[in-house]
């Protein structure tokens, strides 16, 4: 048995090599961009493990571009992979146990609206002094400071995505006596793919917004930049170097474009094979990337290859007896499990210290002082709440024009990537000219300010959520000759409620997040700032006020506590009891 088990992989490697010789123009291409990678990657190596340098010098020459680019492009993709690991994790573990959600969900919202500034400091300093010899201290905050900025919404939409598993699905998974790792691989993991894969759009998007922040981190005399197309955007913008400013514009553009066209598009595509259909025709959609991939000798014989090695290890291997116990109900359980219930205490445990530190920090802060904090922090959400309503306008009808119609994703899906992935704060100097040449204060300039990154969330939402519509009850609205505004109030817009909370609940954190940069600006040498909790947490961390920047943080945070659980939180429920369609 075991011979002829190793005949056939023998022989199935000879076709493998005899495939390979008869390489096609698109295999030469993919062996040029492997090398690239690896090229790519033991450039990256060398700058993480480089003696650390007290002063980074930026070249505004656009032929030192290509480099900055790479480097920013691998500290977003190094943070998407902790962020998508995190996401499955602490998303699945939520949605499971009732006890830890309690916790889990309200973190999660504190976390996801704490400003960067809140943390940066903190997190630079003590990742610096961890590697003292080496950039990869320096490097680690820069990728955990686009962690940040990239998960939450993705860990969002995957609880949620949990949440609302159709009833029909989790009984087959009852009836097929499914463990907890076979029902998440063939039942959750797809059902949750369409929206997982369009807030991971939408998270690289968000990581990009404080580039400039991340890469160009200067606190006092201590320099902590690194080489970027951020940091590089950053110096130029300082110099008031417009030729430079331009060439950042084009480079970040075509990263995005690049990066949209060569993974996103195709993950899309590819996404779309986990629709939750029961019949009905649907237009298919394509990407000229993928389509190269499938003409691949070279990916073809690869597969093949895998393919062999994988049956040759499962045959080899012991036959296991079949499960016979009933599989746990997929809905979340009452207690958690002893496995769980560690990490629960030491989230907790972590907590309290925290608490106790912080404190001990406040000690200082006057009542007076907490009134002032307190009312700028209510101005601040009047204007989290406008931007959101605003966004809604325009990104409800937007999205669902998208993501009903295959041929507008095609077109406007890197339009939408570009748009939603520039670091808003690269334009804010010509927001803010054009906003004095109208003399329109900071504090209504600072809503639109918001809305330039934070609008997106909600379009991305909106159009998985549209995507997802099952097909079968389009064709029931077309057979019906329903109206258009029939259609949005019995099926589109139910049908998607529950993507546009979650686009809501991670727009209105962004906002706050966005609060820092939007209502303390700098312009023309000048300080432009208006009353509201992200100037104050902004001066603060200017001055090296950190109990002014913990009082604020903790304001903030009490307050998108408050409004999430009273608000929200009612949101979700009314999507899941009202307009599920499983339900």
């Amino acid at each position: 048995m075991i011979d002829h088990l190793l005949r056939r992989a023998w022989g199935e490697a000879n076709a493998f090599l005899h495939r390979s010789r008869q390489l096609r123009w698109v295999d030469l291409l993919i062996l040029a961009g492997l090398v690239g990678v690896v090229v790519g990657i033991h450039r990256v190596a060398g700058e993480w493990v480089g003696p650390q340098r007290h002063e980074v010098a930026i070249d505004l020459s656009p032929l030192a571009l290509p480099r900055y680019v790479m480097f920013s492009l691998s500290r977003g993709l190094i943070a998407y992979a902790f962020s998508l690991g995190f996401t499955l994790v602490y998303g699945y573990w939520a949605a499971k146990d009732q006890v830890a959600e309690r916790v889990l969900i309200p973190l999660l919202d504190v976390l996801q609206s704490i400003p960067i500034l809140g943390f940066m400091p903190g997190l630079v300093l003590a990742l610096v002094h961890l590697f003292p010899t080496s950039n990869i201290g320096l490097e680690m905050a820069a990728v955990l400071m686009m962690f940040t900025g990239q998960v939450w919404n993705m860990t969002f939409s995957f609880y949620h995505s949990l949440r609302a598993v159709p009833g029909d699905l989790s009984e087959a998974g009852t009836v097929y006596r499914y463990d907890w790792w076979q029902r998440l691989r063939w039942i959750e993991l797809p059902f949750a793919t369409l929206g997982l894969v369009w807030n991971s759009m939408m998270s690289m998007a968000g990581g990009w917004f404080f580039l400039m922040i991340n890469e160009a981190f200067v606190l006092g005399s201590h320099d902590y930049r690194l080489p970027g197309i951020g940091s590089y955007m950053s110096v130029a913008v300082a110099r008031g170097d417009v030729r430079a400013m331009v060439w950042a514009i084009i480079a970040m553009t075509l990263m995005i474009v690049a990066l949209d066209q060569l993974l996103w598009r195709p993950v899309v595509v590819w996404a779309q094979k986990f629709r939750v259909e029961e019949g009905g025709a649907t237009e298919a959609m394509d990407s000229w990337f993928l389509s190269w991939l499938k003409r691949s000798r070279l990916v073809e014989s690869a597969g093949a290859a895998l393919h062999g090695l994988r049956s040759l290890g499962q045959r080899s291997s012991r036959p296991r007896a079949p499960r016979v116990t009933v599989a746990r109900s997929a809905g979340p359980v009452g207690r958690p499990s002893r496995l769980s219930l560690v990490p629960f205490v030491l989230v907790v445990a972590l907590l309290g210290f925290g608490g106790f530190k912080l404190v001990f920090l406040l000690r200082t802060v006057s009542l007076g002082r907490w009134g002032v904090i307190v009312g700028s922090a209510l101005l601040t959400l009047s204007r989290v709440l406008a931007s959101t309503a605003i966004g809604t306008l325009w990104a409800l009808p937007a999205g669902l024009a998208i993501g009903l119609s295959p041929r507008l994703s095609r077109i406007f899906q890197p339009v939408i990537q570009v748009a939603a992935s520039f670091p808003a704060p690269m334009l804010f100097p010509i927001v803010i000219a054009l906003l004095d040449l109208a003399h329109v204060p900071l504090g209504v300039g600072s809503i639109l300010l918001m809305l330039l990154g934070t609008q997106w969330y909600i379009l991305f939402n909106v159009i998985a959520g549209a995507m997802a519509i099952p097909a079968d009850l389009k064709e029931a609205a077309r057979s019906y000759r329903l109206s258009l505004t029939q259609r949005l109030r019995t099926l589109y817009i139910p049908a998607v409620f529950s993507y546009l909370v979650t686009g809501w609940v991670t727009a209105a954190g962004g906002a706050w997040n966005a609060s820092i940069v939007s209502e303390y600006v700098t312009f023309k040498g000048r300080v432009v700032s208006t009353p509201g909790v992200g100037s104050a947490i902004s001066r603060a961390a200017e001055s090296g006020d950190f109990a002014g920047l913990a009082a604020g943080v903790l304001a903030m945070s009490a307050l998108v506590m408050i409004f999430n659980r009273n608000v929200w939180q009612r949101g979700y429920r009314l999507a899941e009891e009202r307009y599920s369609l499983n339900r």
